[in-house]
């Protein structure tokens, strides 16, 4: 499943078609089509993971899901794969096998933006009192919680937890003030990093424990397991990985 990261890119790419009308629209999205032809694209809003091509009378969000894909200016995959296609005047967009759904306009002012890790409105302060709120969570959950911090997966995850040096079962309610505020900053921190690695191409060769076999401090082997409600993902060494219980 793509990263907030990851959607931001695809964001910027989608860019260029802002203040042109949509020509024409189709896919097998389960929706009508037809209200989009002739409204202009106002703007693109990004919520984590989450995409909102914003029109003058509707919106429509966006989800990738676990495979979906997108491309611009030619469909590159079969029409049994595309959820949704829009043409303006200088090219298309076109998203396959994700979530396409309409969205009230009203609805995008009751999206809690900052929550959202990469927003220039996320709000750390907020994020530490949903934390609060909940001591009992592990922190391997509480960091894939979208309404936490929304942007956030799995890769994130395991990094933000090594490079804070915290166990993925600790529990939020027993980390100390530091490992907390650390947890918050870390998380807006390597989501930027990522970005940056995204941009660079070279993501895969910064993880330092996702996926790998050998802790990259103490040379000791990873343990792999799934962690939290969400049977999720885990890399992480158990001699510099503190568990908070």
């Amino acid at each position: 499943m793509p990263e907030g990261p990851s959607i931001i890119l695809m964001k910027e790419s989608l860019q260029p078609f802002v203040g042109q009308i949509v020509a024409e629209a189709s896919g097998n999205a389960k929706f009508e089509k037809e209200p989009l032809i002739g409204q202009t694209l106002l703007e693109i809003r990004t919520f984590g993971k989450q995409t909102y091509l914003v029109f003058e009378r509707m919106a429509v969000r966006i989800h990738l899901l676990m495979f979906g894909s997108y491309s611009v200016d030619e469909q590159t995959k079969p029409d049994k794969s595309l959820r949704l296609s829009l043409i303006f005047p200088t090219g298309g967009m076109y998203f396959y096998t994700c979530s396409v759904k309409p969205a009230e306009l009203e609805a995008l002012s009751a999206i809690d933006w900052e929550a959202d890790v990469l927003s220039n409105q996320w709000s750390p302060e907020k994020a530490k009192q949903k934390l609060k709120a909940d001591p009992e969570m592990m922190v391997c959950d509480a960091l894939m919680d979208q309404n936490i911090f929304s942007g956030v997966g799995n890769i994130i995850k395991n990094e933000v937890l090594f490079r804070i040096r915290v166990h993925p079962e600790s529990l939020t309610g027993k980390l100390p003030a530091k490992k907390l505020n650390e947890l918050i900053t870390e998380a807006r921190n390597y989501s930027f990093d990522f970005l940056e690695w995204k941009r660079e191409f070279t993501l895969k060769k910064h993880w330092l424990v996702h996926t790998r076999s050998t802790c990259p401090a103490c040379g000791q082997k990873l343990i792999k397991k799934q962690t939290g409600k969400g049977k999720r993902r885990s890399f992480y060494c158990e001699k510099d990985q503190k568990l908070y219980l």
